[in-house]
């Protein structure tokens, strides 16, 4: 079938609703570290997809994915060795409290996982959301699923704080004071729950805020949210499915405020592409969980998954990814910094590591939000081979996070071509 007949069919199997990028969508056929081919051969430079955290189709990766899937796989109540030596080798990149994991398939999985956790292990059963987060799709995710789910507004048990923007402060305060209102937001919601007799569990956050444009948070906010939190007898869920395995420029975008968690969820980039997520939690958290409810996953922790887990960290290891990050991503934000300096829309870049935002405004005074430029840019990017997305409650947030194996020379095809979109537009 040819791209139209692809999109027909997908039309009539799935329906209209089912989500695709860009104005003409993409039928791409093959991969190879950064880059993605379509059925007409024509080569893409990927700088949004961050499940193949260490490159497309890693030729690693796969040879451990099919010599375990040619050997054995199984659920995880029979005895094996990967997902021992996997669990270990994960945990010993966190710190010593989250000592024990939990493996599923999804982050969505992970999440819900994690919210069953902090609810019985509490008592309560309020979580803490900021106003444009997605953690995921099931129906208890749906409920704290700020940006793009109705759910969140049906249920009393989920509060909503502002999220914590000083791009777009609250109030128009800066510093400290902002951080402190931010914080305040928390304790309001912590009150209101109290109000009506529902007991906190968990404050559960991205700590990039990557869904509401990777945030540049004010001051100490995540340390006094945190604090309020657990001072009310709930705990702190860090939702690492985006910002984890060395995106930010540290193993984990937690560790940049230097808040430890309770439990760490993760997913996406955790398989390459292999569908592989967890929970990391204290191991008291774990196990006073589990004597009250028996967690097994049919597919999660699997021998494959596990042996899929082993090679992304080996890759990342071997091949010194995270060093890249810090390299690359200071370079493409300088060039980023330039374009800026040029072009009157970009009214903030916003990087760590390689993850960037790009906000488009068309009044940097006001910064009224350029949701219809921003598309274009996407698209006419997308023309002209470059992938990058949106994002943000204005949808005006360029959202650019390549695989990490994106180096300097990947960096200046993108600010070449982001240069002339914006030129055209």
């Amino acid at each position: 079938m040819n791209s139209e007949e692809i999109l027909q069919h997908r039309h009539k199997l799935l329906g209209r609703n089912f989500p695709l990028f860009y104005h003409q969508p993409l039928h791409l056929v093959r991969g190879k570290g950064v880059w993605l081919w379509d059925a007409e051969g024509k080569r893409y430079l990927d700088a949004y997809n961050n499940v193949p955290v260490v490159g497309h189709c890693h030729p690693y990766v796969v040879e451990a994915m099919t010599k375990q899937a040619g050997t054995l796989n199984t659920h995880t109540r029979y005895l094996h060795e990967n997902i021992v030596e996997y669990s270990e080798r994960l945990l010993n990149t966190f710190d010593d409290s989250l000592s024990m994991a939990m493996l599923t398939c999804t982050g969505s999985e992970a999440n819900e996982l994690a919210l069953r956790m902090a609810r019985h292990c509490t008592g309560g059963d309020g979580i803490i959301v900021t106003d444009f987060a997605y953690h995921g799709n099931t129906t208890a995710i749906a409920e704290i699923s700020t940006a793009f789910m109705p759910a969140t507004g049906k249920t009393k048990r989920v509060g909503i704080i502002p999220s914590p923007d000083s791009y777009r402060p609250l109030r128009g305060l800066t510093g400290e004071a902002l951080a402190d209102a931010y914080a305040d937001e928390v304790k309001k919601v912590i009150d209101q729950f109290h109000t009506l007799g529902i007991k906190p569990a968990a404050l559960i956050i991205c700590p990039e805020f990557a869904i509401e444009g990777l945030l540049d948070v004010p001051g100490n906010f995540i340390e006094q949210a945190v604090s309020h939190v657990r001072e009310a007898g709930g705990l702190y869920i860090a939702d690492e499915v985006q910002g984890g395995f060395g995106r930010t420029g540290t193993m984990w975008s937690h560790q940049r405020a230097q808040v430890v968690p309770d439990i760490v969820t993760m997913g996406k980039p955790m398989g390459n592409g292999y569908p592989l997520a967890g929970v990391a939690a204290r191991g008291e958290l774990a196990t006073e969980f589990g004597q009250h409810a028996m967690y097994f996953n049919t597919f999660g922790g699997n021998p494959v998954s596990c042996a899929v887990g082993k090679a992304v960290l080996d890759v990342f290891e071997k091949e010194e990814l995270l060093q890249n990050a810090n390299e690359t991503g200071p370079y493409l934000a300088n060039g980023l910094e330039l374009l800026k300096a040029r072009y009157d829309i970009i009214g903030d870049v916003r990087h760590r590591g390689l993850f960037f935002g790009v906000e488009l405004v068309t009044d940097r005074i006001r910064k009224t939000p350029a949701t219809k430029e921003a598309d274009r840019v996407v698209n006419l990017m997308r023309e002209q081979g470059v992938l990058i997305g949106k994002i943000g409650p204005h949808d005006c947030v360029l959202k650019i996070r390549p695989p990490l194996p994106f180096k300097t020379d990947h960096a200046d095809l993108l600010l070449s071509v982001l240069d002339e979109a914006l030129t055209r537009l």
